[in-house]
């Protein structure tokens, strides 16, 4: 029987991670509609074709950027969340920082731990990086669950960091290094 390429950059047992698409924006925006009870006031993902295109244009084009979109291998690839990585630094730093969100359907169902945990080893293997950072709500009990479930450990708090749902706020910054996945120092 010949070996078929997978269509997912990684995968593991109930999901696997792709690049975004402009073709993804019909079901990426109808499921952020879905989930915005779940997503309130935590993050705001695009729910518009026009604010999809902008998003994924620059997750797409920006070196600076990798966005991936978590698929349920079990229903056809339906998107069940994504994991975007920012701020990419190359050089002496080989950092970047995550951003993450499932969708509601997909919630409470682990898939988000196994997508990141794909991407953690995607991120330190073929994308060469050498740290992840996660910055986070104090609020936001889920994904600093996620964060520490995934290795993650706490750096800090950085009061008043980023600007969401109209007011500065404070975030918790989480990192993980390759060393740290590998149990080096």
């Amino acid at each position: 029987m010949p070996h078929t390429a997978s269509r997912y950059l990684t995968e593991g047992r109930r999901v696997g991670l792709r690049h975004f698409t402009y073709d993804d924006g019909a079901e990426f925006t109808a499921r952020a509609r879905e989930s915005k009870d779940l997503h309130h006031p935590w993050l705001f993902p695009p729910d518009t074709p026009s604010a999809y295109a902008a998003y994924a244009q620059r997750l797409i084009e920006d070196p600076a950027k990798a966005g991936f979109l978590v698929c349920e291998k079990e229903a056809d690839g339906a998107l069940a969340g994504f994991v975007n990585i920012n701020n990419i630094v190359e050089g002496g730093f080989l950092c970047g920082a995550l951003g993450y969100g499932a969708f509601a359907h997909a919630a409470g169902r682990g898939l988000m731990r196994e997508a990141l945990d794909l991407l953690v080893r995607y991120a330190f293997g073929p994308m060469r990086l050498h740290r992840l950072e996660i910055n986070v709500q104090p609020g936001n009990a889920a994904s600093i669950a996620l964060a520490r479930a995934c290795g993650f450990r706490k750096e800090g708090f950085s009061p008043k960091m980023l600007f969401i749902d109209g007011a500065w706020r404070d975030h918790e910054r989480w990192a993980l290094t390759s060393e740290m996945l590998t149990g080096g120092h």
